[in-house]
């Protein structure tokens, strides 16, 4: 069934937006700790005031009010990996497009990998994808620049000029970094300016051809497989380098119970090293690509149950700190293909807030640690002034229904491309309204 939605267009030269009321909310945010009924007034792009007694008198004449009726309302969610293909693959999708499928999903701010044609790796890629947000999209979208030229992990990219530029990160992502100096060399360099190095963990020579986990499933499918070992060699490799440089180091979208092992470790002797995860690493296994499902097919693959039960106390640990899409649309002729040839990813923005709350809803992650994870903490490892519900601070807001019923149909989805494995899931949970800078740019009728 169709639900009926409104979103609002790409207008750089939009007015200034007036003063906004939600009242009736459960006030969720993670970073202070508030978790209370309340309102909030927006004014301007800012966020002008809220508590539990604002409003206890009635919202004043001249003030728009949305009311929550008891939902979630939280910072605006942030998705620090994400795929939109713009430049060089917009058949697949454009920043406009993506935009308008994290917005649906509840997300106010993307930081874009720069695998696309041509790479991220130099100031003008930078200026032209903040450009094209400025001009196409209807959330903040940040780019991620390379560590190395083309991708091809020899030569470090000018990493002080792009940051200067705008880049949030740095990210090889698609390809690890496998040559350990020039990693080393990364992580040193990036300390002058205090950046994030994000790293697509993997030995590419264990990896081999393989296309999905390595283990009893992959034997019965006649599929050749990527061992754990892959991804948690590379991850204790770059901890060491991490600890002897003094660089910030993240693993993005971690999925072996090894890698959670050395992270948890690693920050225990104060090491300066993150990691994010994919819903899909946390909510399905290696079993889900069932008969050659190459909706099922990532890279880094589905794990074991015990990988997937790992990476769950890793976000409820603290291990872990941020949940990431890993948002990677594909068309449908590099899905419909043998398994072992078929691309590589799901799209993910639309399905973030139920495939989250699911852990919330078994009592496996509680529901501020979650919204931490795709708030406060994306926005602290990024630098980014935003995941907090503060006076001053951005008006970027979700409301969330954590409670409601509805049936994943990829159909519906904004994104150009339907790639999901979650098609026909029944789940718990949506993003109602998103506001980005005081205007709301999405809101879910019905």
């Amino acid at each position: 069934m169709t639900v009926a939605a409104t979103f609002a267009s790409p207008d750089p030269k939009a007015p200034r937006p007036g003063r906004v009321a939600y009242i009736n909310a459960r006030l969720i945010d993670p970073e202070s700790g508030l978790d209370a009924p309340g309102a909030l007034l927006t004014e301007g792009r800012q966020i002008a005031d809220l508590g539990p007694r604002l409003f206890a008198d009635g919202v004043p004449e001249g003030i728009d009010v949305v009311d929550c009726w008891g939902h979630v309302l939280s910072p605006g969610l942030i998705d620090m990996h994400v795929h939109f293909r713009e430049p060089g693959h917009e058949h697949k999708e454009t920043l406009e497009t993506g935009s308008r499928s994290a917005a649906a999903g509840g997300v106010t701010t993307v930081a874009c990998m720069p695998n696309t044609d041509p790479v991220i790796d130099d100031v003008a890629l930078v200026h032209f994808i903040e450009r094209r947000a400025r001009e196409t999209a209807i959330v903040r979208i940040h780019p991620i620049a390379a560590i190395t030229r083309g991708l091809k992990g020899a030569e470090l990219a000018e990493m002080g000029m792009l940051k200067e530029a705008g880049a949030v990160a740095f990210s090889d992502d698609g390809l690890p970094v496998y040559d350990t100096l020039v990693m080393r060399r990364a992580l040193s360099y990036s300390t002058a300016f205090d950046a994030l190095v994000i790293q697509h963990a993997e030995d590419p020579k264990l990896s081999a051809c393989g296309c999905m986990n390595e283990g009893e499933t992959a034997t019965r499918l006649g599929l050749p497989g990527i061992p754990n070992a892959s991804e948690a060699i590379v991850v204790e490799r770059d901890i060491r380098l991490a600890e002897i440089t003094g660089g910030r180091y993240h693993v993005a979208h971690i999925s072996t119970a090894e890698a959670v092992a050395a992270v948890r470790e690693a920050r225990a002797r104060g090491v300066r090293v993150s990691a994010e995860a994919a819903p899909h690493h946390f909510v399905l296994n290696e079993t889900a690509v069932g008969d050659y499902l190459t909706f099922a097919k990532m890279a880094p693959p589905l794990r074991s149950e015990a990988d997937r039960q790992a990476i769950v106390e890793g976000l409820a640990d603290g291990t872990v700190e941020a949940i990431a899409t890993d948002h990677a649309p594909h068309d449908q002729d590099s899905k419909r293909l043998p398994f072992a040839h078929a691309a590589n990813g799901v799209v993910g923005l639309e399905t973030l807030v139920p495939l989250t709350l699911e852990l919330v809803h078994a009592r496996q992650l509680d529901l501020r640690r979650a919204l931490a994870a795709v708030t406060s903490n994306p926005a602290r490892l990024l630098g980014l002034d935003r995941g907090v519900l503060a006076k001053g601070r951005p008006a970027d807001l979700t409301v969330i229904d954590i409670d409601r019923p509805w049936c994943i149909d990829a159909a519906q989805f904004q994104s150009k491309s339907k790639n999901s494995p979650f098609g026909g899931r029944a789940v718990r949970g949506r993003a109602l309204r998103t506001v980005v800078g005081g205007r709301t740019v999405f809101a879910l009728g019905g």
